[in-house]
């Protein structure tokens, strides 16, 4: 018999998998620039590489990583191989960078109010009195 703890685990190692997998993909100045090249619209393996100077094979390596993260699909069309989006991924990573952004912001609004606290009166925080 499988625990429940054991299911948990099993999910929350999937979960961090895919997780690391789209922040490894996004790492890249050249599949984050492909990524936002196909939010437009759908590409040909070809268009897509046409801005880089690099062979059809290395951008090929770029979106085996992406689509190993699951950000991309890949179409056979004719001679043709079609690249779209995949969004849901991206939006496990938002909800991921969330929490620290709220945590950050907290964070920063508590300082922002401390300073402004420990100004002399008439004197705002980051601004000195001439």
């Amino acid at each position: 018999m499988i625990s429940s703890r054991a299911i948990f685990n099993h999910m929350v190692e999937q979960r961090t998998a895919a997780l690391d997998s789209v922040f490894h993909a996004l790492a890249d100045a050249t599949r984050r620039s492909i990524l936002h090249e196909i939010t437009r619209h759908e590409r040909t393996v070809g268009e897509l590489a046409q801005p880089y100077n690099m062979s059809l094979a290395a951008v090929s390596k770029h979106l085996d990583v992406l689509e190993r993260a699951s950000l991309i699909e890949r179409e056979r069309r004719g001679t043709s191989r079609v690249v779209r989006l995949n969004p849901k991924p991206l939006r496990a990573a938002q909800h991921w960078l969330a929490y620290y952004e709220a945590f950050w912001s907290s964070t920063l609004d508590r300082l922002q109010s401390h300073l402004e606290s420990t100004q002399p009166s008439g004197q705002t925080a980051g601004k000195k009195e001439k």
